[in-house]
Formats: C-alpha cells, structure tokens, sequence
C-alpha cells in the first residue's frame, strides 16, 4: 500500500515481468523501508530497502538504477 501511495497508482501491473506500472528512486524506497522496518524481517535499513525493492518488482514497479 505505501508503494502504491507513493507513486499515486490504483493498482501493481497484472504481468509485473512486461508490464510496468511506475519507477521508484532509491530516495523512495529508503522512505519506504524506514517506515516499515519494525514489521519486516530485516535487521537494518539495508535489508529492509531490498525486501521494498522485491516486492515493488514483484508488483511490476522499476527500482531507479537497476534492471
């Protein structure tokens, strides 16, 4: 949901490997993970910003900086 919030879409994209509904910069999944942290499985920051990060591909949304 605060994926979602953050790029103002309705929906994640129903073929995330084709499809892309968005693209969130680092800056913003860094917002995000910090935001989440004590209700994932993450001990810092880091690891909080690449479980973000697998669920944002998992919804079709592009991370800045990768592929």
């Amino acid at each position: 949901v605060l994926i979602m919030k953050e790029l103002g879409i309705d929906k994640a994209s129903g073929v995330p490997n084709k499809n892309k509904v968005g693209k969130l910069t680092k800056a913003q999944v860094e917002k995000i993970a910090k935001i989440k942290l004590p209700d994932l499985n993450a001990y810092d920051v880091e690891g909080a910003m690449k479980v973000v990060a697998g669920t944002a591909k998992n919804m079709g949304i592009a991370i800045e900086g990768e592929e």
